[in-house]
């Protein structure tokens, strides 16, 4: 008797789904070493998914070929120990798809969509757009709701009719809008299959309590057990442990993302602390550039005071 085949994406995704950032070594070359290495520091903080070539992980600004060498060498690596969720997000329809569809035969269980950019989308149009998108995807779809990047919403009204799409499962929310959440949770609480993820970690204990089931947090890159931990407390109601590790996580976020003057930044601090503890380079794709001297000597100091090893 043939066993069914196990579902690699459970429904709804629960815990910590890291986005992780993109090791470079130059403009359109992966940091290889650096790429094993940050994938097993990620995984081994015990964390439940992984999420490639989204915002943190420079997606826009990557070569297509070396997007899908990094979903191909990802997917090979995790080898199914997490599920492994691929961006898909382009201006062009036709590129999302051929993404959609290399990432399932690498083995990803699932893409992530955030609007089209640069021609700004009425709700309607983003509504045939999900609709067409996901009767050619290969894979479940998440919404991936972007505003500071996309300059679209996907409005709850939207959302309502993109949940009742097949191969529509979650919604990532980095709007860092609590409201725009509450409404959002209102309209798919009563769907158990459907995910709500959020971006920021500074509001994932708040929004857990409003009912999402975990966060995509950029500072799982560093610390994947500290978030993996602070969701198990926030999941449990320990007051105490909630307490002590909301600590450390704000730290990050002030200390780590606070570097620098621009909006890239917090990416800058990410792969700038990455590299300092010797996990991947810090490269970054262009127009940006890496952390000079003093913001690298900045970022050395919070590690140091976080008790990390730097090199």
């Amino acid at each position: 008797m043939d066993t069914p085949e196990r579902d690699p994406l459970p429904r709804p995704l629960r815990g910590i789904v890291p986005p992780m950032v993109t090791p470079l070594a130059d403009r359109d070359r992966l940091d290889l070493d650096g790429l094993a290495r940050l994938i097993e520091h990620i995984l081994g903080g015990g964390v439940n998914g992984l999420f490639i070539l989204g915002t943190t992980g420079e997606a826009p600004s990557l070569s297509y070929r070396l997007r899908r060498e990094l979903v191909d060498r990802t997917c090979r690596q995790v080898a199914g120990r997490v599920p492994v969720l691929v961006g898909i997000t382009d201006t062009a329809f036709v590129e999302s798809v051929s993404m959609a569809r290399f990432a399932s035969d690498c083995g990803a269980a699932a893409v992530v969509a955030a609007p089209p950019f640069y021609f700004p989308a009425g709700q309607p149009e983003l509504v045939e757009y999900l609709e067409h998108l996901a009767a050619e995807l290969p894979l479940p779809l998440f919404l991936y709701n972007m505003p500071s990047h996309t300059k679209l919403v996907f409005e709850p009204e939207t959302i309502r009719a993109a949940a009742a799409m097949p191969g529509i499962v979650g919604l990532k929310d980095s709007s860092g809008d609590l409201d725009y959440f509450r409404r959002v949770h209102a309209i798919v609480k009563d769907d158990p299959r459907f995910t709500l993820l959020v971006g920021p970690e500074m509001i994932l204990a708040e929004c857990m309590s409003l009912g999402a089931h975990g966060g995509v947090n950029g500072s799982a890159n560093l610390a994947p057990r500290l978030l993996v931990d602070y969701y198990n407390a926030i999941a449990a109601r320990d007051a105490d442990a909630l307490r002590l590790l909301g600590q450390r996580v704000k730290f990050i976020n002030e200390k780590v993302y606070g570097v620098g003057r621009h909006p890239s930044s917090y990416i800058k601090g990410l792969k700038c602390a990455l590299a300092l503890l010797g996990i991947c380079s810090d490269f970054m794709a262009e127009p940006f550039h890496r952390f000079r001297g003093p913001e690298r000597e900045t970022i050395r100091r919070c590690l140091e005071e976080m008790g990390l090893r730097t090199q």
